[in-house]
């Protein structure tokens, strides 16, 4: 059995455990922005954080801002599906390999 297959497998685990988290603070990201779209329907007053402060702003303005904070959040949480399913596969195969090689030295 290769050392080195076993060390990478290893590696594309925690490969897919880092992309797990990621995608996990994006999806966290997403209820929140869903969370304060649907709020922002229900108010009259908008307001935005920039920096430490809390402004005024356009009620239209920060929904175009959240929807597009929306998209962009969707489109990396596909992204890093993506990604962990690569990973995945990768270390499925490798796992293969590496279970075969065990096999064939018995």
């Amino acid at each position: 059995m290769s050392d080195a297959k076993v060390q990478k497998l290893q590696l594309l685990e925690q490969n897919a455990q880092q992309l797990l988290a990621q995608r996990q603070q994006f999806q966290q990201s997403l209820l929140e922005v869903d969370s304060a779209l649907g709020e922002l329907d229900k108010t009259k007053e908008a307001y935005k954080i920039i920096g430490n402060i809390m402004v005024a702003t356009e009620k239209e303005d920060l929904k175009k801002d959240l929807k597009q904070k929306k998209e962009t959040t969707e489109l990396r949480i596909k992204t890093l599906e993506k990604q962990e399913e690569d990973v995945k596969e990768k270390a499925k195969k490798l796992q293969d390999e590496v279970l075969k090689d065990m096999e064939s030295k018995k």
